[in-house]
């Protein structure tokens, strides 16, 4: 009998986490867990070692830390407590683990997703920020540690999906991949009504259950530019292979077409428990607790050009990924920290909806094009340009 597969979940508290332990718990005989990581939700970290039972539980917040640790005493738990960025790296990197859920959001998950790589665990990628952000570095880590990388964005499970097994085949037979979008909450909306969106009609997602930052992401179809940025890093193609197209019934996922203008799709319910099944088990697949197709009551599926001039206007920020793509090394990690600057500043009601293209256009202008080397200079870069968002933002504020 195979023993259990040992997993640790960084972000065990969002969305992403949450649907993980669903589909843990789902197969006790299958997986245990090591570690659990949070940011700084105590309640729900607190519930979630009770009823899982992790050997580490990490907070990013020391204040969160020191308060989980009092709890976790007082209801008697065996559980260890620990906080701190070099906590994360840890439990991410430590030899009993075998499986790594990278689903901290934001840049913060770069140096536990790096860890992970450079200790040859299979690396289940949620967290899109950190190959965004960590781009050649992230893939050099992958490659030297002997890692095993699974995408988990619905549409890059998709496209793993749908690929011939043989990642050296993938040049002479693929022709170009298609990353679905909804189009969020704006698709039919007017332009000029954006201006005045608020946060709650921004995450109001029609088809996912999200957190408020990828909701936001998905409104202004930001997350659709992280994901080609992705794409080009996880399956080596040149940026005029990806291709992006609405889809607003997010049944089919992404579709792969061949040398020979065949495409192969992955379908399935909107369901993050999907892509998240296939990575733990892959290359088996296990029951996952999503709901199957009914083909009988099937939506009629649409597909619309993100190039027609009203979704041009609707999504500026969706061609910044092909523009950082074009530039030197480093590009895709100030256009993420920009956007993560300037999706919080609209959360707090700092800038209007519309403006957030404007501070990650600006930034990305005002970068110095000097290329990181390793994650030191990943997150000096990171630091100096959110300080750079954040004048934008400010100065945005103030007019």
């Amino acid at each position: 009998m195979n023993m259990p597969l040992t997993v640790t979940v960084l972000g065990s508290t969002g969305s992403i986490g949450t649907s993980t332990l669903d589909v843990l718990a789902r197969h006790p005989e299958r997986f245990q867990v090591h570690a659990l990581t949070a940011s700084s939700q105590v309640d729900l970290m607190l519930a979630q070692c009770a009823s899982v039972r992790p050997r580490v539980a990490v907070m990013a917040q020391e204040a969160a830390g020191r308060a989980l640790a009092e709890r976790v005493r007082a209801e008697g738990l065996d559980v260890q407590v620990r906080w701190g960025t070099d906590a994360l790296v840890e439990v991410a990197s430590a030899p009993e683990v075998q499986a790594v859920m990278a689903a901290i959001v934001g840049a913060a998950g770069l140096a536990p997703c790096l860890a992970a790589a450079r200790a040859g665990k299979r690396l289940l990628l949620a967290n899109k920020e950190a190959l965004v952000v960590g781009g050649d570095v992230f893939m050099q880590a992958v490659r030297e540690g002997g890692a095993t990388l699974l995408p988990i964005d619905s549409e890059h499970s998709a496209i793993f999906q749908a690929l011939p097994e043989d990642p050296a085949s993938w040049p002479a037979r693929v022709d170009k991949i298609i990353l679905t979008a909804s189009g969020g909450p704006f698709r039919s909306s007017d332009p000029q009504g954006l201006a005045s969106v608020t946060p709650e009609q921004a995450c109001a997602h029609p088809n996912w259950v999200m957190g408020r930052k990828i909701s936001v992401d998905s409104a202004t179809m930001m997350n659709k530019a992280l994901e080609v940025i992705e794409a080009r890093h996880l399956f080596g193609l040149r940026p005029s292979q990806i291709e992006v197209v609405i889809h607003p019934q997010s049944i089919i996922h992404s579709m792969v077409q061949f040398r020979d203008h065949s495409v192969v799709a992955q379908l399935g319910t909107p369901d993050m428990r999907v892509p998240i099944a296939y990575g733990l088990s892959w290359p088996e697949r296990i029951a996952s607790g999503a709901t199957a197709l009914d083909w009988r009551a099937l939506p009629a599926m649409t597909f619309e050009p993100v190039d027609d001039p009203l979704h041009q206007a609707r999504f500026p920020g969706l061609n910044l990924a092909w523009q950082a793509l074009e530039m030197p090394s480093g590009a895709c990690a100030v256009l993420n920290a920009a956007n993560e600057v300037a999706v919080q500043a609209f959360l707090d009601r700092r800038i209007r909806f519309d403006q957030i293209h404007h501070v990650n256009a600006d930034t990305l202008s005002q970068w110095d094009q000097v290329c990181p080397q390793g994650l030191e200079d990943l997150l000096d870069l990171d630091g100096r340009m959110r300080a750079a968002a954040l004048a934008r933002v400010g100065a945005l504020a103030l007019a």
